[in-house]
């Protein structure tokens, strides 16, 4: 659908705001922990706001939308996120650097328990250090690009067969 629906421009307008807000109504979430309503009611407004309103919120943009408007503005987001994704193909230094950025955090993490015992410096590590390591981590999967993501889903499939070169 790369032509407008046949819904009016105002629906659209009105259901892509009632879209966002719906999908950031979790992050009033820390005003409702940090209000004075009872434990029960916060533990029921957050749960809400993180699993049942962005829903409603949805369903009641695509009513507003109509079905073509809602296909409208999916088609448009994706093709806006597909800019972001990571190529296919890339070169042999480009997947070296990845499989450094995709192993170091993940030895790192399996080795630092061990080592804490031997090293103090290893035993606590600031909270941005850790979040540099998950960065980096999720980084290199848009450095090795979108081959290595196929391999790495091949791991979590039972049936596939690999294809041996000769």
């Amino acid at each position: 659908m790369t032509n407008a629906p046949e819904t009016s421009r105002s629906k659209l307008i009105l259901g892509g705001v009632i879209l966002v807000v719906g999908f950031m109504s979790p992050l009033l979430i820390p005003f409702v922990v940090g209000s004075d309503l009872a434990i029960s009611y916060k533990k029921i407004l957050s749960g809400l706001l993180a699993f049942g309103i962005p829903e409603l919120f949805m369903l009641i943009a695509v009513a507003v939308m109509g079905k073509e408007g809602y296909e409208f503005i999916k088609d448009k987001a994706l093709k806006y996120l597909k800019r972001f994704a990571p190529s296919d193909e890339v070169s042999l230094v480009r997947y070296r650097i990845g499989l450094v950025m995709f192993s170091f955090p993940i030895i790192f993490g399996i080795a630092q328990p061990y080592l804490g015992q031997y090293f103090s410096f290893f035993k606590e590590f600031p909270l941005g250090f850790t979040i540099t390591t998950d960065v980096l981590f999720i980084s290199s999967f848009f450095v090795l690009g979108g081959d290595f993501w196929d391999k790495l889903s091949r791991l979590f499939k039972y049936n596939v067969k690999v294809e041996k070169k000769e």
